[in-house]
């Protein structure tokens, strides 16, 4: 009998990324409201650009990344020569963890993180650890008892996913000042333009040579169909971290398109204040419902509902309606949905909707 290649420890272990659904089996013309994408799409000079960009499809983007880099750094006032641009913020993701940690080290993640985070981890060999969480808000108490002298790397998404929540910058800096300088901090920052004046943890990067912030354009830039992401750190990190990253890992659409989107800074105000003003609507109209969420501060709010099984039914009772959520029960939270703030109209219909599936089940009562 012939033997199969054995794959390296850990990568059997790792349990397939599960996107948001996006189709619903009978039902034409859904609602998507299950991947945090941005109803508003991306900027008219982002499209344009990615026009313009049809015209030279025949040559090799430049590998250093440059432009956006200078661009990102203009924009957000960070030196350029300290960024590192990514197929999204996953792929730097997986760079911190393949350079940084490996078999017998430790990546410590939170309770309700980001999957990727142990994906990432298990990839390199590493054994990912999770901590608990205090009220789905991380808890720095518990990072730091959790660590060891096996662990190299320490995962925080702030604004999290799929909670909504944030740590406070004096915890963040007590995390950061308080962890060994040998254990790596990244501080995921995917949704941190939906805060206002928040600088998703740049400002630590500067005080501490290991940490790293990370950042996409998926988000509030409405890239997530090109895959853009880009990382802060310091030179001795970012240097490392180029010496795996594939030389043309990201297109020359995707670079002419990101960067015009950088600095297209009134379509990002206008897609913030939007997304703001509804995010707060859907919150109070599912409250009122009897249906409550953690303040959030990304482009999402996180229904809590009874328990699992009245989840699933509000789950079932949408997606008959033509409107899809996201169950997050791989994130350690059965009882909730993650609903996308969407354009009014789709606010407007997936509140609805909730209120009259808890009004009939009152009125079956």
């Amino acid at each position: 009998m012939t033997k199969l290649p054995k794959p390296q420890p850990g990568i059997m272990d790792i349990r397939l990324y599960e996107s948001g659904a996006s189709k619903v089996d009978g039902i034409d013309n859904v609602v998507k409201l299950s991947s945090n994408e941005n109803p508003l799409g991306p900027s008219e000079k982002a499209t344009e650009a990615y026009v313009r960009a049809g015209h030279s499809l025949n040559r090799y983007p430049n590998t250093d990344h440059q432009s956006l880099r200078f661009a990102i750094g203009e924009v957000h006032g960070l030196d350029p020569e300290r960024i590192i641009c990514g197929v999204g913020s996953d792929e730097i993701i997986n760079f911190i963890c393949q350079a940084y940690a490996g078999p017998r080290d430790e990546v410590i993640y939170t309770e309700h993180g980001f999957s990727m985070y142990k994906i990432s981890a298990r990839a390199a060999g590493a054994t990912p650890v999770e901590v608990p969480e205090r009220e789905r808000v991380v808890d720095v108490d518990a990072i730091l008892r959790a660590v060891t002298g096996k662990t190299k790397v320490v995962f925080i998404a702030n604004p999290a996913n799929p909670t909504g929540t944030m740590v406070g910058q004096k915890e963040l800096a007590r995390l950061a000042r308080e962890l060994p300088g040998n254990v790596v901090l990244v501080l995921d920052g995917a949704y941190a333009e939906y805060v206002e004046g928040f600088d998703g943890g740049a400002s630590l990067v500067d005080r501490h040579p290991n940490v790293v912030m990370t950042r996409t354009f998926s988000k509030i830039y409405g890239l997530g169909g090109l895959r853009i992401g880009w990382g802060y750190a310091q030179r001795e990190v970012v240097d490392v971290l180029n010496r795996i990253r594939g030389p043309f890992n990201l297109s020359t659409t995707q670079l002419a398109v990101a960067e015009a989107a950088v600095r297209d800074r009134a379509h990002v105000e206008k897609c913030r204040t939007e997304n703001a003003r509804l995010r707060a609507w859907m919150a109070e109209a599912l409250a009122e419902h009897g249906v409550p969420s953690d303040t959030s501060c990304a482009n999402f709010v996180l229904a809590r509902f009874t328990d699992e099984n009245e989840a699933e039914a509000v789950d079932n009772y949408l997606k008959a309606n033509g409107i899809i959520v996201r169950r997050v029960s791989g994130y350690k939270l059965p009882h909730c949905l993650r609903i996308t703030v969407g354009d009014e109209p789709s606010c407007r219909r997936v509140a609805h909707l909730i209120g009259a599936f808890k009004g009939s089940v009152a009125d079956a009562g």
